[in-house]
């Protein structure tokens, strides 16, 4: 539920302070020119770091080894990507952060300990008739 409350009510609410401020700070056209650059840059990053990943994955299979660091890196990539597409300055800074390698790489041990709380499993009795 916090999830829920802080992705549809506290993100657009910053998102729309931060473009308040930055249309009243630098102009309402070069914010919007802003936004439509960022979207650029992060659809062609994305693009550039996913063909990478896919890359990696397939020398990886082709090893005969679990293509792990590159599946944590291409959720990294598409989080980052759809982040970027979404419009406004916080979102296209997290979106920026999953999409470098760089900073990528200190995001990736948070999603696994993530990742393994999400799928631990639970155990439960079966009774067969």
């Amino acid at each position: 539920m916090k999830l829920l409350i802080t992705l549809f009510i506290i993100v657009p609410a910053l998102e729309i302070f931060l473009f308040l401020l930055s249309g009243q700070t630098i102009g309402v056209w070069p914010t919007v020119a802003l936004i439509f650059a960022t979207g650029i840059i992060g659809t062609w990053l994305a693009k550039r770091q996913g063909v990478t990943v896919i890359e990696e994955a397939k020398n990886e299979l082709m090893r005969g080894r679990l293509p792990s660091e590159a599946v944590l890196d291409g959720i990294c990539i598409f989080i980052g990507g759809v982040l970027l597409l979404t419009p406004g300055f916080l979102t296209d800074i997290v979106g920026f952060i999953l999409l470098l390698p760089v900073t990528r790489k200190f995001i990736k041990p948070f999603l696994v300990r993530w990742l393994k709380s999400s799928f631990t499993t639970k155990t439960f009795f079966y009774i067969k008739r």
